[in-house]
């Protein structure tokens, strides 16, 4: 056995094909720099192709790997990571289970036998946050945290201690991430503060929720006051974030957004709903302001709060750069190389 085990990868690596680029993707750019062998998949947008695709490709491949990571989500995708493992088992493969879905808990919840039954069959499972470590502790309960990374050196840092009313919101179109919120709390402070302008950048899911959030700010009065540019290439997103101020995130489900790290890393002042995991990546009044879901009154304050309340906005960017500092590649990489080098030598 040598270092450097060869490693297949299944998640989503969708961004060759148009759609958001994982996290997984991030990390197999950097293990093939780091010269691991790699074998990925899939980069079908399709579940019902993604699915067999990797189920396929690890039979395949068989003689190409030694060790693999697989992500693992609720709903459909979990049965396609079932059937990846029966696979891998079958063939006499270890693998590594990373949970990535905010909504696994309530998943677990209602399938907690087949829940159980995955992650105990892994070697070890990772997460990338302190909540689905504890919300997932019922079904196996040595879980390793290993933080959702970023490259901080491509994220410029800008102090906001006077935050104009310069608004960005940075998701995928779908009911999920409650893109309508966003529209509703412009059109509550658009009275008070005429030059309010939010920026919603994401790609369309194709739920209607990209249709629904214009014709929302149509009956409201706001459409001017809200640009729609779609998705952006990763490397496009520092620069777009640093064009606002102040950072929303409406999201109803959520775990570990990259996307709230990226505005972190940049000074924007981050006010989020406090769903799912995000209580535990944020703390109240100190690197962010939180209100409850759903909620565009409170949202609303919270935003006024930054834009009028001295030294509100100042302290939460620093603190908020602060934070994110200790999720730098730098550091991270590190943990997953140990961690793949200690599971390929058990």
């Amino acid at each position: 056995m040598h270092d450097k085990p060869s490693l297949f990868l299944v998640a989503n690596f969708l961004s060759s094909t148009g759609g958001s680029r994982s996290v997984m993707e991030d990390l197999a750019e950097r293990l093939r720099k780091a010269e691991y062998d790699l074998v990925t998949v899939s980069p079908y947008r399709n579940g019902w192709i993604r699915g067999p695709h990797m189920v396929a490709m690890a039979i395949i491949r068989r003689r190409n790997y030694e060790v693999s990571v697989i992500d693992i989500y609720s709903g459909r995708a979990f049965l396609w990571a079932e059937g990846v493992c029966q696979a891998l088992r079958m063939i006499g493969r270890t693998y590594v289970l990373t949970l990535r879905g905010g909504n696994l808990p309530a998943f677990a919840t209602r399938w907690p036998g087949r829940v159980r039954r995955l992650l105990r069959s892994a070697h070890t499972v990772t997460t990338p946050s302190r909540y689905l470590l504890e919300q997932m502790r019922p079904y196996r309960d040595n879980l390793s945290l290993l933080p959702n990374p970023l490259d901080l050196d491509g994220y410029r840092f800008r102090l906001r201690r006077r935050p104009q009313p310069q608004l960005t919101w940075l998701r995928a179109f779908h009911a999920t991430y409650n893109p309508l919120l966003a529209a509703r709390v412009v059109a509550l402070l658009a009275q008070d503060f005429p030059d309010i302008h939010l920026t919603m950048i994401g790609p369309d899911k194709g739920d209607g929720s990209f249709q629904q959030t214009q014709q929302v700010a149509a009956e409201l009065g706001i459409t001017r006051r809200i640009a729609m540019p779609g998705g952006v290439f990763k490397a496009e997103v520092p620069d777009q974030l640093n064009k606002g101020d102040i950072f929303l995130n409406t999201t109803n489900v959520d775990n570990t957004p990259i996307s709230v790290l990226e505005a972190m890393a940049c000074g924007l002042c981050v006010v989020s709903t406090n769903a799912g995991g995000i209580p535990y990546l944020l703390e109240h009044e100190r690197d962010a302001l939180l209100v409850p879901q759903n909620d565009p009154e409170a949202m609303a304050a919270a935003v006024r709060r930054l834009l009028t309340e001295a030294g509100l906005a100042e302290r939460i960017s620093s603190n908020a750069r602060r934070k994110v500092e200790q999720f730098d590649w730098s550091i991270i990489l590190p943990q997953w190389e140990r961690l793949l080098i200690d599971v390929a030598q058990a």
